[in-house]
């Protein structure tokens, strides 16, 4: 068994793309960040960790981390890989892991073994699949692209995202991001708007071979349990599906049963939980 770094997403696709590409709801995460790297490698201020593990003649296990974001970690066919992948990263200094539940506790588990820093559960996620929209109960209003007059408004919100979802706090990273949305970069935002006012925000990017991951979602609170996700998030799929996708993707926090059951009612279907890490730092 053996494991090989890449110094480039190209070479690491032409090693492991029929690898990630066979699972490709599973790997959607890894794969709609390849493509990011592909597109817009300006965006990303350090060269990312680009690996594979192989038994043979075929690949057992992918990795991808670019800082200071955390690892992820593809589906693993042989568990021995599990140990080479921690060795490897035992003196990277990673902020987290996310990955299938088994193997990314088996991963930081052996990481911890051999001497390296301790990880805390952070969060547990669904990863969901559609490939058919069921259209949700009609209500008022349109979804429409946001346009760069709607900065300060989507700015605001993804930060409020970032916060509630993930324990982020920091506005001014949230601005620049949306900037190069805005822009064209990366992912497109879409919002629904009721009477010309808008209520909610849902983007979409991060494509794969044949889909693309929808995602953030989010709605102010004072806006929430009227319908508003359920319709954009079904329309941004639907126009998804109309432009030649074969299947779009999101993540769900399993602590939210309101959101899992909102995106099943609309089409998507659970593929994979995972779970993601938090690691001791100094």
């Amino acid at each position: 068994m053996q494991l090989r770094r890449f110094d480039g997403v190209d070479a690491f696709l032409a090693a492991a793309g029929d690898f990630l590409a066979a699972r490709e709801a599973e790997h959607n995460l890894i794969l709609g960040i390849c493509s990011n790297l592909r597109e817009r490698p300006e965006s990303y201020t350090a060269a990312p960790y680009l690996a594979t593990v192989r038994a043979g003649d075929r690949i057992v296990a992918a990795a991808l981390q670019t800082p200071p974001f955390q690892l992820i970690l593809s589906e693993v066919d042989d568990p021995a890989a599990i140990l080479l992948l921690a060795q490897d990263l035992l003196v990277r200094d990673l902020p987290g892991a996310l990955g299938p539940v088994q193997h990314i506790r088996a991963l930081v588990d052996a990481r911890a073994a051999l001497g390296g820093p301790k990880a805390h559960l952070r969060f547990s996620e669904r990863m969901f699949q559609l490939t058919e929209v069921r259209p949700p109960r009609p209500i008022a209003g349109n979804a429409r692209l946001a346009v760069p007059d709607d900065r300060e408004l989507v700015g605001a919100w993804i930060a409020a995202f970032l916060h509630e979802a993930l324990g982020q706090d920091d506005p001014a990273e949230a601005r620049d991001v949306v900037a190069g949305w805005l822009s064209g970069r990366g992912r497109t935002i879409h919002l629904w708007e009721d009477g010309g006012v808008p209520v909610s925000l849902v983007g979409a990017g991060s494509p794969t071979p044949n889909g693309i991951r929808i995602g953030p979602v989010y709605t102010p609170p004072e806006e929430r349990n009227r319908g508003y996700a359920s319709a954009l998030v079904a329309a941004v799929s639907q126009a998804e599906l109309d432009a030649g996708r074969r299947f779009c993707f999101l993540f769900t926090d399993l602590a939210n049963p309101t959101a899992n059951h909102i995106y099943q009612s609309i089409g998507y279907e659970p593929v994979r939980d995972v779970d993601a890490y938090r690691f001791d730092r100094p």
